[in-house]
């Protein structure tokens, strides 16, 4: 690879990526244990709620992971088999170890969970403001009409 290679840059960035949310991982790990350890030492400690929050978060990681690691195989014009596992060329309409069809979007660059996520955020909060705007003249409305009514009974 050149020294200035763009998709060894996204690649790097990717692995960075990865090996951050691993050690989030590892600490979170840590973390139960402690947790763990704790409850056992005393019967009146419940932890319940802390743990199950950390293996949600572990959870997530590792969604994160994989999807980081797909976006690193799509740099190197690689996907992999839905069904075996395999890593295929992006070219490929079939795995050419166990011959699933791949599908038709399988070429694109896949999108991750996160980013799905982030993207209906920002929509969210793009039409909020749109659709805050009429309730506050609404609001405004009505506080007039309230003082012309308290106007009119004195």
């Amino acid at each position: 690879m050149a020294l200035f290679d763009p998709k060894a840059k996204v690649i790097s960035s990717y692995q960075r990526a990865i090996d951050d949310r691993t050690a989030s991982v590892r600490k979170y790990y840590d973390e139960i244990g402690k947790l763990y350890y704790d409850q056992y030492k005393d019967m009146n400690v419940d932890n319940t709620k802390d743990i199950n929050t950390r293996c949600e978060a572990i959870t997530r990681l590792g969604n994160e992971i994989e999807d980081y690691k797909l976006k690193i195989l799509f740099e190197k014009g690689l996907k992999k088999c839905p069904n075996c596992g395999t890593e295929n060329s992006l070219e490929y309409g079939f795995c050419f170890k166990c011959g699933t069809k791949f599908d038709e979007d399988s070429s694109k660059e896949p999108k991750t969970d996160f980013e799905e996520a982030e993207a209906k955020l920002d929509e969210a909060k793009a039409e909020e403001p749109a659709e805050e705007a009429p309730a506050a003249e609404e609001k405004a409305e009505e506080a007039a009409s309230e003082e012309t009514e308290e106007k009119a009974e004195e």
